[in-house]
């Protein structure tokens, strides 16, 4: 098994998340109780606390939580960490490991 070199922040929707989803996209019928998908988002490996990473990072995981519901720039609202923190339970680690023997992609 391979150690990669980045730690991570694990994204997962709360409620008040689902409901803007479902007020902007008819066929997102989910709520916070459902065992919903959470996006990982890899980060720097090294950090000592976690509050500056998510405010160094949130706005970017903010745009791309919600452009995967909707495509209209006008229906997502202006990204903040308050909103950010009522709409998304973020979990930090800084252990990541590659269980495959095949090479990682990336895409921009």
């Amino acid at each position: 098994m391979k150690t990669v070199n980045r730690g991570y922040i694990l994204v997962e929707p709360k409620q008040a998340f689902c409901e803007w989803a479902k007020l902007n996209d008819e066929d997102f019928d989910f709520d916070e109780t459902d065992d919903l998908e959470g996006s990982l988002y890899l980060i720097e490996e090294e950090f000592m606390e976690y509050e500056p990473l998510i405010e160094q990072h949130f706005k970017k995981i903010f745009m791309n939580e919600c452009w995967a519901i909707v495509d209209d720039e006008e229906a997502i609202p202006k990204p903040t960490l308050e909103l950010f923190m009522e709409w998304f339970k973020a979990r930090i680690g800084g252990s990541v490991f590659d269980t495959q023997k095949t090479d990682l992609l990336a895409e921009d």
